[in-house]
């Protein structure tokens, strides 16, 4: 998740001593006799004339300084990620409430649940400088790469504002939808397809615009569903899609495809999902972007709807995305996020288990990580962390990172 690049802080300064006077015992510099101190200076005296050599010194020092500080503060085509804002779900931001629910009774919480995110510069309308990046290889907290493997090279700013807005409003739904079935409810959905992919067994069977009914003859009422039915189909099955095509319900044979991730079928199309959830729930979050905040905004909409104290008090960060199944999915910037989260007051971090190869070696002392793969694990490990009882939660180890 990125929030709005700041500008570099400058090191702190350190004062200069003064000089120690010129010349032997006895003789100032230039071997200018001292004035008597029992005698007031004259202040009609004439001040010194200024040389032509002082003058050449004096304004090389300038110029020096001046491009000195222009070198430094000139544009580098490189990206640098710090530590950005992190900000509890379950509190307030601005004077607004991070999530509000309407439709169902809601909890208070005495704990935090915090969201973290990257702080970037080097994309357009916010260029890495010679400081900010000599500072980003000398911080441990920060990471200095180069700007082509970051930003595309031909997005304008407002074209990058609008794509990771677009990805957060993606995760605010997934995040909902992902917590209210966690919770036990049905999220109505309708299940438009986008697009036939590509050499599977739907392409000249599915069409653009079929809206799926059922599958093998079982009526479809949510997206989890009908993942759980692909999970447990073999791929080459032929299925049976019974789908509304022009206001008319047909029924398709699809031969379903192999994953690349893991067991189970893939069925060949892009879905346009439209969710009625039975509870209305709101995210408002202004400056920030991107889809890996999904996995503490359902965790927060989860806190938010049950009468339990899940955190009890400890403050808990992380990070990692939701997808609509409740899979949480790995992130960029994970040694940035953990050195936020410590700076903000969090002892604990839960982290994607496919981001452990990044995290193994890089924990901050004060930091305890668990590792989640699902919200399910993630619920869990926030009801162990509040009720002391975390021990045994699964962290990164040395075999995650292999």
């Amino acid at each position: 998740m990125h929030a709005q690049p700041g500008t570099p802080s400058d090191p702190d300064a350190s004062p200069v001593g003064g000089t120690a006077p010129l010349g032997g015992p006895g003789l100032p510099p230039d071997g200018v006799a001292p004035a008597d101190p029992a005698e007031p200076a004259d202040p009609a005296d004439p001040a010194p004339p200024v040389t032509r050599r002082a003058a050449l010194v004096s304004g090389g020092v300038l110029l020096t300084a001046v491009l000195l500080v222009v070198l430094l503060l000139m544009p580098v085509p490189y990206a640098v990620n710090s530590p950005g804002p992190t900000l509890d779900t379950l509190g307030s931001h601005d004077d607004q409430a991070l999530i509000t629910i309407d439709g169902a009774e809601t909890y208070d919480s005495t704990g935090e649940l915090r969201l973290t995110t990257v702080s970037t510069t080097g994309g357009p309308g916010y260029p890495s400088s010679v400081l900010g990046v000599l500072q980003g290889w000398l911080s441990p907290s920060r990471r200095v790469l180069p700007v082509e493997s970051v930003f595309p090279q031909d997005a304008t700013q407002e074209q990058l504002d609008q794509q990771n807005e677009a990805q957060m409003v993606s995760s605010q739904e997934n995040a909902t939808v992902a917590a209210l079935e966690e919770l036990g409810y049905t999220v109505p959905v309708t299940l438009t397809v986008h697009e036939a992919v590509e050499g599977t067994g739907a392409v000249g069977v599915v069409e653009p615009g079929d809206v799926l009914l059922s599958y093998d003859g079982t009526p479809l009422t949510s997206y989890g569903q009908l993942i759980d039915l692909l999970d447990a189909t073999e791929p080459g099955t032929t299925v049976t899609l019974g789908v509304q095509r022009d206001g008319a319900e047909v029924d398709l044979d699809v031969v379903t495809g192999a994953r690349e991730d893991d067991d189970g079928s893939q069925l060949g199309v892009y879905i346009d999902p439209t969710f009625d959830p039975p509870v209305d729930v709101s995210i408002r979050i202004d400056q920030i972007g991107g889809s890996s905040a999904g996995t503490m905004f359902a965790l927060g909409i989860i806190d938010k709807l049950t009468p339990e104290d899940e955190a009890a008090g400890q403050v808990i960060a992380g990070t990692g995305t939701m997808d609509l199944n409740g899979a949480v999915g790995p992130i960029g910037g994970i040694r940035q996020k953990m050195a936020g989260a410590l700076r903000d007051g969090a002892d604990w971090f839960l982290a994607p288990a496919d981001n452990c190869d990044e995290v193994v070696g890089n924990v901050p002392d004060g930091l305890t990580v668990v590792k989640v793969s699902t919200l399910h694990e993630a619920r869990e490990a926030v009801v162990a962390i509040g009720a002391g009882e975390a021990d045994d939660l699964p962290t990164c180890t040395a075999a995650d990172a292999g």
